[in-house]
């Protein structure tokens, strides 16, 4: 990718979590961006304070613009999306995970722009078949709820668009794996545990975590391969300007930590002394809950993706660092 280039890239999703730390990014190296969302976000949000957002489109209004006049841009990263795990609309979930996201990636078809999309973790399920990004194996994915399956659906659409023949010039696609660090208290339930925690130990001096009920698992011992948000940036980052050709790659650190190590490096950069207790998953959640989750980072290493990612520590500090900041 050209970073002297004065066409824009098209970011959707800029006012989400992920979304707001890329165009940060851009911002620091001059890329401009037109950034989609829904308007009010980019209002309400004041994590994202400071961040110049260039061009905004409504979410909404955004396909049929293109359709009338397409915007100049010299890639699309495709952020956006509805990423609540308890969404049990299958509909509006095929809506808004699954159809625009094929509207997307046949407008940059059609006009041969790059295109580079958030796919997700939860597409492995109870990971029963492993956390390995083997394209010819996806189809055997079993998801544990509708938002995992619709982010699968698209990952096999698009394998099913490149054997037709029809793809952008490049393209990749990114598994997420649990995303944590500034600018996510807007997800509310859905934000990290990190937040959660830095908030409960300055209120009450303590976390409270889920028990586990598996047995060989110890409370807090549920485990996830938790990655810094400054590290997700770098990887997208590095999709444009490599180019990547063309894929599905996972994007994890390859280490699972425990929820008991999130939160005792969330009290130690805090400077206190860990108190923990844990309650009852709750009966909606038990079914669908993941008791661990561990990329294997191979494929990106292969495709020549070969810096470190932050520690759980370093990076739990760092964000506990900006949420002592933002409070003044």
């Amino acid at each position: 990718m050209d970073t002297n280039a004065s066409s824009p890239l098209l970011v959707t999703g800029a006012a989400g979590f992920v979304g707001a730390r890329f165009v940060a990014r851009c911002n620091q190296s001059e890329i401009p961006v037109i950034s989609v969302d829904a308007p009010q976000y980019f209002r309400e949000r004041t994590e994202h304070a400071g961040i110049d957002f260039g061009t905004i489109v409504d979410r909404e209004l955004l396909l049929d613009q293109l359709a009338r006049a397409p915007l100049p841009m010299r890639a699309i990263i495709h952020l956006g999306a509805c990423t609540d795990t308890t969404e049990y609309d299958v509909e509006y979930l095929k809506r808004v995970n699954l159809e625009y996201s094929q509207a997307l990636w046949t407008f940059a078809t059609k006009h041969a722009i790059p295109f580079v999309y958030a796919s997700s973790a939860a597409t492995y399920g109870e990971g029963e078949k492993g956390y390995v990004d083997d394209e010819s194996k996806m189809h055997a994915l079993v998801p544990l709820n509708p938002y995992g399956d619709s982010k699968l659906q698209f990952d096999l659409w698009v394998l099913e668009e490149e054997k037709a023949g029809r793809t952008p010039p490049t393209w990749s696609g990114f598994k997420f794996f649990n995303v944590y660090g500034f600018g996510e208290r807007h997800k509310r339930k859905m934000a990290s545990v990190v937040v959660a925690a830095f908030d409960q130990i300055l209120e009450k001096g303590r976390v409270r975590l889920f028990k586990s009920h598996r047995e060989g698992i110890e409370h807090g011992h549920q485990a996830r391969d938790f990655i810094y948000v400054r590290d997700v940036v770098d990887v997208l980052f590095f999709a444009l300007d490599k180019p990547l050709r063309r894929g599905i790659y996972n994007l994890g650190t390859g280490e699972a930590r425990t929820f008991e190590d999130l939160a005792k490096a969330t009290f130690r950069a805090l400077g206190r002394e860990p108190d923990i207790e844990y309650f009852d998953t709750p009966l909606e959640l038990r079914e669908r809950y993941q008791y661990f989750t561990q990329a294997d980072m191979k494929k990106l290493r292969r495709a020549g993706y070969m810096h470190p990612f932050t520690s759980l520590e370093d990076g739990v500090h760092a964000y506990v660092q900006k949420l002592l900041a933002a409070r003044g």
